[in-house]
């Protein structure tokens, strides 16, 4: 299982990270079973791989994953009241989903930059009213133009502290979607248990430990969310198998180091 942004490619210009392109050319020539497990929820599933192949990464359809493709399954079309990008909003009512913020089934929440203290308000106001408080993904930090900011698991953990009400995630590191995707595993190799899969991501928190849970073995990639060990190295024991500078090193293509 591989993770998208921030390991094949980059959180500033969505480009492919040095040798990026060339480690799936490998899996794929050693016929290595495998699925790009992404938290896109921008673009429909159908135009984000649609860009990715157009940077060079070839695959087909059965070897990709996001939270758009599960969605129905824990959250079909309702009202909800959603925070995420216009993109997401305008994605969300295009399904089927009607945008509440009176009364709706469920807070709905993606990420974008400009979160306000009164939409967290807000937020809190309508789970306490009842709203089953959903994220798209689990992410613990969002990088964007050099800077970190507070993941869609952040504001997830945030609301449920300050409502006492547990929260639903759809894609990663949610057990049913990593259990989709073994699904998609196994469907190029039906023996295969979550002992076998290894998980590549930037993200220790947001993907990595939840995969370890599952019984996975686990990389780290510090070409994204996390630029140096020190930064989580209280997190690593008993979490992390590897840790690399970028997928490359992982695979010894080009230039990187491995840990």
């Amino acid at each position: 299982m591989i993770d998208v942004q921030g390991t094949l490619i980059d959180d500033k210009q969505k480009l492919p990270i040095p040798g990026a392109v060339d480690v799936l050319k490998k899996i794929q020539h050693a016929s290595t079973p495998y699925v790009l497990v992404t938290n896109n929820t921008k673009q429909e599933s159908e135009a984000f791989k649609s860009y990715l192949r157009d940077l060079g990464f070839l695959f087909g359809d059965e070897n990709y994953l996001d939270p758009l493709m599960v969605l129905d399954d824990l959250l079909p079309a309702t009202t909800i009241a959603a925070y995420g990008s216009k993109p997401f909003l305008e994605l969300l009512q295009k399904r089927g989903y009607q945008l509440n913020f009176e009364n709706p089934e469920a807070v709905l929440i993606a990420i974008k930059e400009d979160f306000t203290n009164d939409e967290y308000a807000q937020m809190i106001e309508l789970v306490l009213k009842g709203a089953r408080l959903v994220g798209m993904h689990e992410t613990s930090i969002y990088a964007k133009k050099g800077r970190r900011y507070p993941g869609v698991g952040a504001i997830l953990k945030m609301i449920s502290f300050a409502t006492g009400v547990d929260y639903e995630v759809v894609g990663k590191p949610s057990e049913a979607f990593f259990r989709k995707a073994l699904k998609q595993l196994q469907n190029q190799d039906e023996q295969l248990t979550f002992s076998d899969v290894e998980m590549i991501s930037d993200d220790l928190i947001g993907d990595l430990i939840g995969a370890k849970r599952l019984g996975m073995k686990t990389s780290l990639v510090l070409s994204g969310k996390i630029s140096s060990v020190d930064e989580v190295k209280p997190l690593l024991a008993g979490n992390i198998d590897r840790v690399a500078s970028d997928i490359a090193a992982l695979f010894n293509i080009g230039r990187g180091r491995t840990a």
